[in-house]
């Protein structure tokens, strides 16, 4: 079965992300259910020397073709208790949550109980034909062949997908990492720029969008400046996200080197393996709104008290009052009248 020669950073985070589904994607799930699912070893060949490799462990599937291929893989199923089991196999679509982590879609319940199927993506793709519910003895491991079809009218690029094991209601994902051939592009987009808290305390929410049809694995770098020159960003890391064609993911990131008060323009530059480029930046004043708020209400007392003292000051002071029975102070003499009759005197 082919094998993709260009995801090699890829793989580590397909390895993190068959353990970020709900109900864990290696055979060692959160909660034991005495069964595991993985893939058979020794299925497929590897984009190492020496192809197919019988004691090869995978944690999850590669495939790849063109349009039209009809691609086939096995799922190990073992239980390891002393009662029989009864697991039911689907295929499933695969998104990223808001978050960013990876997840499968649920089977839809129709009428009377029943699933109305995986999905529409390639989830829809996979069929275990008669062996989609598989009885399990005690202490038995059994092997399940499956096959995933590709359509002709698919469009090239990833296609991710799960095969999905259930039994009372606990189930178990192994990721599908399918590829169809033709010409690929890695393209995102960095959106919604914003800073929220301040200080230590500070960080700087985005939007990612994956607008080409390849899996990304994308890798962030900050840099801000402030009213006075640059201000402490953070230097370039890989994100923990793998960011599925299509996806839209909601992410943050800490910024402890975020100023106290100042106005800051923060820009986010994001790239990926393959080309993939975007720059996308937001501003904010960073006001200590609690600090001035203490500050004002300081000045206004302050202020009160002064106001109180200055007007205490002033009515304790003795007014300067004329002793009683003394005579009126001399004052200028008035002026003679004189008597307008146009004589003169």
């Amino acid at each position: 079965m082919p094998v993709l020669h260009t995801l090699q950073r890829l793989g580590v985070l397909l390895l993190a992300a068959t353990a970020l589904y709900t109900a864990a994607a290696s055979p060692a799930a959160a909660e034991e259910p005495g069964w595991t699912a993985e893939p058979a070893a020794g299925t497929a060949a590897t984009d190492r020397p020496g192809g197919v490799r019988p004691d090869f462990t995978r944690p999850y599937y590669y495939m790849a073709g063109t349009p039209g291929t009809v691609l086939e893989d096995r799922l190990a199923l073992a239980n390891t208790t002393d009662q029989e089991r009864t697991i039911t196999l689907r295929g499933a679509d695969a998104y990223n949550t808001a978050d960013g982590a990876f997840a499968v879609r649920p089977a839809k319940p129709a009428a009377g109980g029943r699933s109305e199927g995986p999905g529409t993506g390639a989830g829809s793709w996979i069929s275990f034909g008669a062996g989609a519910t598989v009885k399990i003895p005690p202490r038995t491991r059994a092997v399940v062949p499956f096959s995933l079809t590709v359509p002709p009218s698919s469009p090239p690029g990833d296609h991710p997908a799960a095969v999905v094991a259930t039994e009372g209601g606990h189930e178990v994902g192994v990721r599908v990492h399918l590829r169809v051939s033709g010409p690929t592009l890695a393209a995102l987009t960095v959106e919604d720029v914003t800073v929220r808290g301040k200080g230590s305390a500070a960080v700087v929410a985005y939007t990612l969008v994956n607008r080409g049809n390849v899996a990304l694995a994308p890798e962030l770098g900050l840099r801000a400046e402030g009213l006075f020159g640059e201000v402490p960003g953070r230097t370039g890391r890989a994100l923990p996200v793998e960011l599925l064609p299509g996806q839209r993911v909601e992410l943050t990131e800490p910024w402890p080197g975020a100023p106290v008060l100042d106005r800051v323009r923060v820009t986010l530059t994001v790239t990926a393996p393959g080309g993939a480029r975007a720059v996308a930046d937001g501003s904010r004043w960073l006001v200590p709104w609690n600090l001035i708020g203490w500050t004002g209400a300081g000045l206004l007392a302050l202020g009160g008290t002064t106001a109180a003292a200055l007007y205490l000051v002033r009515a304790r002071r003795p007014r300067r009052n004329a002793p009683a029975g003394a005579p009126p102070a001399a004052g200028p003499a008035p002026a003679p009248e004189h008597e307008l009759t146009g004589a003169s005197r």
